[in-house]
């Protein structure tokens, strides 16, 4: 959905920004047993290391979700489009954080045995994909629809 005008390409490339840091907290906290699958593939995501050594600093992912939601997202001097995408990934950021607090809630600290370690690739592919396809759609100058997300997205974001 492109509504609100066409977005500049400087548009499209900060509006990219945000999601590393859902896709940085996904290959953070549930990576671990794809990648022990799959170590080969570890290297399409070690760009990421040093983002998420910054991430590891005490109250560093508050900070940072905080500064993008009051300095990016209720800022109207900023367009809509970039709004737009920095919510999207904070909402994304939000919903790994609920899953992260559910398993800690459960119990599960660390994946053991096939369906904690299923669960977790789960999380982890989903999140990827969400992220894979949102920067794909903001590069092409589109609105990411992802169900439910840009329901409240579109909701915050006027």
């Amino acid at each position: 959905m492109n509504w609100r005008g066409s977005p500049t390409v400087s548009d499209r490339l900060l509006a990219t920004l945000p999601y590393l840091l859902p896709l940085t907290i996904a290959v953070a906290y549930f990576s671990g047993p794809f990648f022990s699958q799959f170590p080969f593939l570890f290297i399409f995501f070690q760009p990421l290391l040093p983002l998420i050594q910054i991430l590891n600093l005490p109250f560093a992912i508050i900070i940072i979700f905080f500064a993008l939601l009051l300095l990016v997202v209720r800022n109207s001097s900023i367009s809509h489009f970039i709004r737009f995408n920095t919510m999207q990934a904070i909402l994304l950021d939000i919903a790994l954080f609920i899953c992260s607090l559910l398993l800690q809630l459960l119990g599960i600290a660390s994946p053991s045995g096939p369906i904690i370690e299923t669960l977790f690739n789960v999380i982890f592919l989903g999140s990827v994909a969400a992220v894979g396809y949102s920067v794909v759609q903001t590069l092409m100058g589109r609105y990411a629809e992802i169900p439910t997300i840009s329901d409240a997205v579109h909701m915050q974001v006027r």
